[in-house]
């Protein structure tokens, strides 16, 4: 996970209308609080360097100038800190909320058409998303009927993701058009699953850096749903904020761990070919081109339970150290696990049925997911534990490749398997991204 500090905002002084804007001292920039010469326009507006940022992909995004609604500042006004001004860009070659780093907060709810909607309605619903998606990630308002709980804040980093699910394609005449990657996952040994919080027709991811802006985000799309389509299941996640840690570090789960370490990164050959269905020579269908498939999976952590192990029984189940997430036969977080090694009396280091060791790529064919989750805690249960855990999000060119291959080596012995409960599931088809003027999944219900 990247983490950004965050910078003590500063008060600008506008200029005399005359007069020409001061420099940034040197060494600063918008980042840091510093304005640059054209943080200033003719009109005496202040206008926000706003600089997107991909987390793992080390990308810049985009920038945008002053926006319409939220993002309109007088020239007096405090500059929003760089975590309010991140922005990321809506339409591009992948939708939004895959390769950037993981966010602080995050939603993920998944609707059923109402009954006697169909395709037309669907397409005009997905028009709609998409315009309020391309808004609000701006740090605009809302089109209409806004709530205001994200006025004074920036975009923060706003992602809204859109994908179908098996259903969806029965429910609009699209059968023809259903991928064959969609097929429903099979049973594993530690499904526990609620029917009612698993899959669904449509499936909607949201992140942010706020949680007011993550959370206005959400009431919008429900809102926005309108007739067409009804609430089937949402669920609430965090991670830790950007800039709480000295330097970037990979995020931590409930139980302690380091959780990504080994996660494929866009600097790999093979990246594309792994998490993205290619523009050609894809048993998916054209409309599928440049997107991707999202596992979610529900993952109750039984911490209790958990937290009964010593560090070192900890350390054994997953294979890494606790403390710097390095693989137990040493070395640093990101050194190669050496499977070999062994300890004076002859045994493993890293123990045969460890949760490191059985998810490695090599380990499965070459298997790979691009894990992107979040964390969620929704109180105490009956039996006085807590309901916690892990929702799971996973990306990937062919989910029967991905997920399904490692998952079933891990129903055959994973030492994890006896702290977790995986408690709802969904597959989801997410489209390639928008092109200016487009919406998500056009090319599907109007091809």
């Amino acid at each position: 996970m990247s983490d950004q500090s965050i910078p003590e905002a500063r008060t600008p002084e506008a200029p005399e209308p005359s007069k020409t804007p001061e420099k940034a001292p040197k060494g600063e920039s918008a980042l840091n609080g510093g304005l640059a010469e054209s943080a200033v326009g003719k009109d005496g507006i202040s206008r926000r360097r706003l600089l997107g940022t991909a987390g793992a992909t080390g990308l810049v995004l985009g920038a945008a100038g002053g926006a319409v609604g939220y993002a309109a500042r007088p020239a007096e006004a405090t500059p929003l800190a760089s975590l309010g001004a991140d922005q990321v860009m809506f339409h591009g070659k992948h939708q939004p909320g895959i390769l950037q780093g993981l966010q602080a907060r995050g939603h993920v709810i998944a609707f059923d058409l109402a009954a006697g909607a169909g395709r037309k309605e669907a397409a005009a619903l997905l028009r709609r998303w998409s315009q309020t998606a391309r808004r609000l990630m701006a740090g605009e308002a809302a089109q209409q009927d806004d709530t205001d709980v994200a006025r004074d804040a920036g975009p923060s980093s706003l992602t809204i993701t859109f994908g179908f699910g098996y259903s969806f394609f029965a429910r609009t005449g699209l059968e023809k058009q259903r991928p064959v990657s969609l097929d429903p996952l099979p049973d594993f040994s530690s499904d526990q699953l609620d029917k009612a919080r698993s899959n669904g027709d449509l499936w909607v991811q949201i992140g942010a850096n706020d949680a007011l802006v993550a959370f206005h985000a959400l009431r919008a799309i429900q809102k926005d749903a309108g007739q067409a389509a009804k609430v089937r299941w949402q669920m609430n996640g965090f991670n830790r904020s950007p800039g709480a840690t000295g330097h970037p570090m990979t995020a931590r789960n409930l139980m302690g761990q380091m959780d990504g370490t080994r996660n494929p990164k866009p600097s790999e050959a093979d990246f594309d070919q792994r998490i993205f269905v290619p523009e050609s020579g894809s048993k998916d269908p054209a409309w599928m081109a440049n997107g991707s498939y999202a596992v979610v999976r529900r993952i109750r952590m039984l911490l209790d339970d958990w937290e009964q192990l010593s560090v070192k029984q900890q350390e054994d189940v997953i294979g890494r150290r606790k403390s710097d997430g390095a693989p137990l036969s040493g070395g640093t977080e990101t050194t190669e696990m050496d499977l070999e090694k062994t300890d004076k009396a002859g045994n493993l280091v890293v123990p045969i049925n460890a949760h490191a060791r059985i998810t490695r790529p090599d380990q499965n064919g070459g298997a790979a997911m691009l894990r992107r989750p979040f964390s969620y805690h929704d109180g105490i249960d009956a039996d006085g534990v807590p309901d916690a855990g892990l929702l799971f999000i996973c990306w990937q060119a062919d989910p029967l490749r991905g997920f399904v291959t490692v998952q079933r080596k891990l129903d055959r012995g994973d030492a994890l398997s006896k702290y977790i409960r995986h408690e709802a599931s969904g597959l989801f088809a997410v489209p390639g991204g928008a092109a200016e003027g487009e919406y998500v999944g056009q090319r599907l219900l109007e091809g």
